[in-house]
């Protein structure tokens, strides 16, 4: 296991250097930080997240979609070929309980498959598509 963590570290060391131009130099993203007085701060205290780190969440990554009648998924066996929605090369979306929250691309390290995000939902966005 810690191999594999190894090797997808390693990756990602990979994917910051070739973004940065080869640069050694760490580069520190910021990340957005949830403010007080947002439509999910009721009242005057700050919210506190931490009551919902551990809660689970399915996470699932989608290719693409297509509608057959049941005719045709009876008769689908091993070989079928399923025609779907998306073109070769479109990025990947990435669903948390059934809600888009990113798109990626395939990547595969050590012969597994894995998703390099390249576009992320912004939070407004996601609470605006939930209402």
């Amino acid at each position: 296991m810690a191999e594999e963590e190894d090797d997808w570290a390693a990756a990602m060391a990979e994917q910051a250097q070739t973004e940065s131009g080869g640069d050694d130099a760490d580069e520190k993203v910021e990340m957005e930080q949830f403010q007080t007085g947002s439509p999910l701060d009721e009242g005057e205290n700050p919210v506190n997240f931490d009551v919902i780190m551990d809660v689970p969440v399915n996470i699932s990554m989608e290719i693409g979609r297509t509608s057959i009648n049941i005719r045709n998924l009876l008769q689908l066996n091993q070989g079928s070929i399923v025609e779907l929605d998306r073109l070769a090369g479109e990025p990947l979306d990435v669903l948390v309980n059934g809600t888009l929250i990113a798109r990626g691309e395939v990547v595969v390290v050590n012969e597994k498959f894995g998703i390099r995000l390249t576009d992320v939902i912004s939070p407004a966005e996601r609470l605006r598509k939930l209402s």
